[in-house]
Order: structure tokens, then sequence, then C-alpha cells
């Protein structure tokens, strides 16, 4: 771990190994901003014009990884501008918040790096300093770059009529817009493309059994895992992840189920990263099956 300069934000921590690099910053968040391999383009969206900010009358997206609260709403939306706590552990470090003065939540990240391979672990943690329990749910934002391709599975699939109930749920929002050229809906995958012309915003939930979604871009690809707990009631519908994009980014997203946190209580969620070199974009079902599930079978 070193302290760098990053983007026009003085206050920067690289994590790094001989494969791959991540940068957070300290001087807003939490929040990773990049994550890529060594010497090549970040993965994660980059917003030209918000890098280095550290005021501003209104939230700003900046890019990169972030931790928010869902379901949705105007709270979710407090700016995080203020300087973070970084504590150095081993291979990796711990973010911490300010309590949000505006909702009594505390946001964390703890950052682990794996010593020799291009695997990261996030814990995610959201901390009630109110005096009475809040109900919410962990959700995890990755802002990826643009110009790629989101997959994300279905369940496992069957035939009619040996399969008679449904095993999955789809939500989609006011805007969705399924006949979009951006998405591609398959028989076992969701696809979803980044097109920087296109200003219409499309978003999708999924519960996914799973536990996975991946991003190509620039000839790799980033995998984001977590566990799925079954039990667990989750937002929007019941969905534990989603995809969402407009001209700017596309945002692989997975979420926690819904909990009541108790005052000085907390949740976790985890998320497991893999880069992968030398993986073109899928264009359907069998380019997912062939280029990617090897992959994860790994």
């Amino acid at each position: 771990m070193e302290k760098v300069v990053y983007g026009g934000w003085e206050n920067c921590y690289r994590l790094a190994n001989d494969k791959v690099e991540l940068i957070v910053t300290a001087d807003v968040g939490p929040r990773i901003i990049r994550f890529g391999f060594l010497g090549r383009e970040n993965m994660f969206g980059e917003i030209k014009g918000q890098l280095g900010t550290t005021k501003s009358d209104s939230w700003m997206i900046f890019g990169g990884h972030r931790l928010w609260h869902s379901p949705e709403a105007a709270r979710t939306y407090y700016p995080d501008f203020e300087p973070v706590l970084v504590q150095e552990i081993e291979d990796g470090l711990v973010v911490t918040q300010k309590p949000e003065p505006t909702t009594g939540i505390q946001k964390q990240m703890e950052i682990r790096m794996s010593p020799d391979r291009p695997e990261v672990q996030v814990k995610h943690t959201l901390i009630n300093h109110n005096v009475w329990p809040v109900e919410t749910a962990p959700w995890s934002l990755s802002v990826m770059d643009v110009g790629g391709t989101a997959i994300v599975p279905l369940p496992p699939r069957g035939s009619h009529p040996e399969a008679m109930t449904p095993t999955s749920v789809l939500s989609i929002w006011p805007y969705t817009d399924l006949s979009d050229p951006r998405w591609g809906l398959g028989f076992r995958f969701v696809l979803l493309k980044q097109d920087s012309h296109n200003t219409v915003p499309q978003k999708i939930g999924v519960f996914n059994s799973e536990g996975w979604a991946a991003y190509a871009n620039h000839n790799a690809l980033f995998v984001k895992q977590t566990p799925l707990q079954f039990d667990g009631i989750y937002p929007d519908l019941g969905v534990n992840f989603e995809l969402f994009t407009n001209e700017m980014i596309l945002e692989v997203e997975s979420l926690g189920p819904l909990e009541m946190i108790p005052p000085k209580g907390t949740i976790d969620h985890f998320e497991y990263w893999t880069l992968h070199d030398n993986v073109s974009q899928p264009q359907n079902d069998e380019d997912v099956e062939k280029l990617i599930l090897p992959l994860l079978k790994q």
C-alpha cells in the first residue's frame, strides 16, 4: 500500500500486487475510484469534470465503486464530500465515513487484495448511529467504464411441463424499455451494452441465484460475486443484482436483503472481485457460455 495523488485528489491510497491495482479516495468517499490491470485501462468509469472535487451543492457520482443503502430515495443521495478515515490492515485497508447527519447511517468498506492473484474482497458495512432502528439494505454499486457489456445470469433453466413454478424475479422501472437495442435478453443470460451515444437511461433488476455478474471491456472481464441469502427479503420487488446505464456509465450493482438495524448495530455485505485478461465482449448466450463460464469455474 502507498499514498498517491489521483484524479486531482491529493490523498488517495493504492493497493497493488504484480497483476492488478486499485485506488481508494480519502478526500471523499468511501469510494474505490480505480481497479484494473497494471498499466492498463481503469475498468471503473471516471466522470470527467468531477474528479478531484471536494465541494458542491449537490451529490456527484464521481465514478468508481461506492456503497449506498436501499431502497433508493432522496436520503440515498447524501453528498459524500467529507474526508474518510483510512486504516491499514493485513493485505488491505479499512475506509470509514463519518456518520451521515441526514440519515444517521455510517458507511465503511474493508478492502483486501490477494497478494498474488487478480482478486479483491470488499466487505461493505452500514452502521446505525440513530437511537431508533432503521430498516435498509446494503447496496454496492460499481460504475463501469464506457463501451462495455454487462452480463447477469438467469436462474437454472428447465422445460415445460416438468418446470411448473417460477424460479426468479425480474424488476423493471417506469423508464425501462426492453425493446431498447442495448438489451440482450437470452434464455440463460441478460446482456446490457453501454452506448455513449444513447442518452435514454435503462435499468433492470434480477433475482440472481447464481450470485455473480460481470462486465467485459478493454479486452478484460470484471466479475463480482456475492453470497446469496435465500431466506432474506430483497429490495426492489425482491432482486439482488441490478444493471443501470445511460450515456455516461453502466453500473453493475449487488444488494443484500432488507434488515432492521438496531441502534449501534451493523449489517454487512460482501463482494468478491476478479479480473480476467484476454476476454472479448459477448454478443449472446453462446458467447457467454464459451468465453465467460469457463473462467468462473476456475
